[in-house]
């Protein structure tokens, strides 16, 4: 059966990265929708917000106070899911209640002291920087001889939980791998151990090859809509040179990954002319772990929104029960995205 044949049909596609399996079912794209509409907000937020816990100048909700950052702003999580300071303890009755302490530091990065930005608001300079932080809040933190692994992540919207609008994302720093980094790390050592060269290596030469989910090819990163997407707009960022985190970005492609960033959050923006909520996070190699020559470093993007501003993807039912399922194919998702314009919507208005 031929390729276009099968991506009109009801199939399974193999994530490379964790194994598993995605459904498609692109005759389902069709499909009225009576459920779930999410409000749209439209609210014009200001530079500055006095009542805002991440605002230069702020009191926080512990009562610390905020310096008068011009940039980025770090600082530990006030009400930290991990602690730094928690006691090594084990459960394990008869091996079936079976649970252990969880150590680690969370930390809070403040993107800009302008409250009414986001990325794909943000210059390419201001973005820089905030790789930057990112850069050396990883090498800072992966001195910690516990720390096993460093999670840099961004949840953006109310509708991703994200429960303070100023732009601004999170740093977990914990003394295991979590589970999904598990899956990944077990794939990506197979491959690496059979071929010597990295899996995601391999697969960035299918994609540029056949150029059908590639959105954005500059000199240091690839942005593609993976083979394998669950959700409707999801993508992920691969560095073309195969390192292991982001400890080792030149300063070029510090840049380069924010121009990147800049880019796939304005065309985010652009598909349903709003503020497009998502979460982000990169996965890289464990840290104070040996050698990890078989990882390679990689951005998810994880976007709600389906068919409108308004109408997100629900992953539930089979989902939950089975494995994940999508309507619109990632085919026609990065041609939706690469059709996007590269000025923002809002610019655009201006003109």
């Amino acid at each position: 059966m031929s390729k276009t044949m099968i991506e009109d049909l009801p199939h399974l596609r193999l994530n490379l990265l964790t194994g598993e399996r995605i459904l498609v079912s692109p005759h389902r794209s069709k499909r009225p929708w009576q459920g779930q509409v999410e409000k749209l907000s439209n609210e014009t937020r200001p530079t500055y917000d006095p009542a805002c816990y991440l605002c230069p100048g702020n009191t926080r909700a512990d009562g610390s106070q905020n310096p008068q950052y011009t940039d980025s702003f770090v600082f530990v999580n006030d009400f930290s899911a991990l602690l730094s300071d928690t006691e090594e303890a084990v459960m394990d009755e008869e091996q079936l209640l079976v649970a252990e302490t969880a150590r680690g530091i969370c930390k809070v990065i403040a993107f800009t002291p302008r409250h009414d930005l986001t990325l794909a608001e943000m210059s390419v300079a201001e973005i820089t920087k905030v790789v930057g932080v990112w850069k050396r809040e990883f090498v800072d933190l992966s001195r910690t001889e516990w720390i096993n692994y460093i999670q840099i992540f961004e949840n953006k919207g109310a509708i991703m939980g994200c429960s303070n609008p100023h732009p601004h994302g999170q740093i977990w720093a914990v003394n295991a791998l979590p589970e999904e980094l598990k899956k990944e790390d077990n794939r990506q050592r197979e491959y690496f151990e059979k071929h010597r060269r990295s899996l995601l290596s391999a697969y960035l030469e299918v994609e540029l090859e056949k150029q059908e989910r590639i959105l954005i090819d500059n000199p240091h990163f690839v942005v593609m809509v993976p083979f394998w997407a669950a959700w409707p707009f999801e993508t992920m960022i691969v560095s073309k040179r195969h390192i292991q985190d982001i400890s080792q970005f030149t300063e070029e492609e510090e840049a380069a990954l924010a121009a990147c960033l800049q880019e796939l959050c304005i065309r985010y923006d652009n598909i349903f002319s709003t503020s497009f909520p998502y979460s982000a996070g990169m996965h890289q190699a464990p840290v104070n772990s040996g050698p990890q020559e078989h990882w390679h470093w990689h951005m998810h993007f994880y976007p709600p929104l389906l068919r409108s501003a308004t109408v997100k993807k629900f992953m539930v039912g089979y989902e939950m029960l089975a494995n994940p399922q999508r309507d619109i194919t990632a085919e026609k998702a990065a041609e939706i995205i690469r059709n996007q314009s590269t000025t923002h919507y809002k610019q655009q208005h201006d003109q």
